[in-house]
């Protein structure tokens, strides 16, 4: 979920001299269009890494537009009053009324994640943190509040250099504490959690923009576009809005650099490792079917790429021996030729060859498993 934020994502000088004052304008006007109509709030959370740039997007969304306007939450750890109550509580009585924005620094997603890296609950405390969450997020979606969820994202060796470089100033000095090493230490488990509660809370009513923080002018116009666009579609809206199903959106990239085009495709195997490599694979992958939990189990692999880039070579068609060619044939099955997509029921794993973004899908429907 963080590659794109990894990608080092930069916008020039120049540029940014001549968008930011139309984007800071746009963003004005949006935020008193929001207050004249008074007809919903927007909560907007602000979360990632440490040096990310999470304070310096708060200072810009409060320079940008009216303060008057806003109101901003630094939540800590909780109260004795507020550990007596429901969880919920202390954030619930901090929302902002309709017409205005409500910013919080340290939100409901702070602690689940800081007790799950510290070993202090185990998996299942943070799944039913999730759950609350997101019981408590499609219940502002229902009352109409506007939900932006950020997270300013640094890769691990970006984050070192940054700690490193505002330590070595005496001026920026007081902005690193041990508490910021103590957790860049703990990095990879901070990734690893943090992306699982993104990925199972990031829904259709309150997705989550991961952002590039690497770079403070494409942070800035990023963050301060998406809170514009969402503002501005939401107001200008004739109809009540309804709450349902639907993708959540990419972060646009302004730069225009995306994960696709970072690809590497010069990258290379040579000939002893790759068969040593597929022939592990092939028996770890053959006891795996032989299981008798398999039976039980559906899998269903989906291929899609540019042309000619090897999307057949699982199955044997572009090299001599493939890994799936030779593992448990009769556990797998293909959708004849003139079917673009057959049900797979049971213990089969289904592969196929062009996903469920191919137009032959669309064309010629689906079937189903009775």
């Amino acid at each position: 979920m963080f590659e794109s934020a990894e990608l080092g994502h930069k916008i020039p000088k120049e540029r940014y001299a001549e968008e930011a004052p139309r984007v800071r304008e746009a963003l004005l006007d949006a935020q008193y269009d929001l207050a004249k109509a008074a007809r919903f709030p927007v909560v907007i959370l602000i979360g990632g890494v440490d040096g990310a740039g999470k304070g310096e997007v708060l200072n810009l969304l409060n320079a940008w537009m009216d303060p008057r306007h806003i109101h901003t939450f630094a939540l800590d750890a909780e109260s004795d009053e507020e550990r007596e109550r429901p969880t919920m509580w202390r954030f619930w009585r901090a929302l902002p009324p309709k017409g205005k924005v409500g910013i919080f620094m340290g939100s409901w997603y702070t602690m689940p994640i800081v007790r799950r890296v510290y070993g202090e609950t185990k998996d299942g405390a943070l799944s039913r943190s999730i759950e609350q969450i997101l019981h408590f997020e499609q219940m502002l979606a229902n009352e109409g509040a506007l939900l932006l969820k950020f997270w300013f994202h640094l890769s691990k060796a970006t984050q070192k250099e940054r700690l490193t470089e505002l330590q070595k100033s005496s001026k920026t000095r007081w902005r690193v504490s041990e508490t910021d090493w103590k957790h860049f230490d703990l990095y990879d488990k901070f990734r690893r959690v943090s992306e699982h509660v993104l990925r199972e809370t990031s829904t259709g009513f309150a997705p989550w923009h991961v952002i590039d923080g690497s770079d403070n002018r494409y942070r800035s116009l990023t963050a301060a576009r998406t809170v514009l666009d969402a503002i501005r579609a939401r107001v200008d809206a004739k109809d009540e809005v309804v709450v349902g199903a639907k993708a959540p959106p990419f972060v646009k990239s302004m730069d225009g650099l995306n994960v696709l085009g970072a690809l590497d495709l010069t990258k290379s195997v040579d000939d002893e490792t790759y068969e040593k490599e597929l022939d592990a694979i092939s028996r770890e992958l053959t006891i795996l079917t032989r299981d008798p939990a398999f039976k039980r189990t559906g899998v269903v692999l989906a291929f899609e790429g540019a042309d000619a880039a090897g999307k057949e070579a699982p199955f044997g068609a572009s090299q001599g021996r493939s890994t799936l060619a030779s593992t448990a044939l009769y556990r797998w099955r293909r959708p004849p030729k003139k079917s673009a997509l057959s049900p797979i029921c049971g213990g089969f794993g289904g592969t196929f060859h062009g996903g469920a973004s191919s137009r032959s899908l669309i064309d010629r429907g689906t079937g189903a498993c009775s």
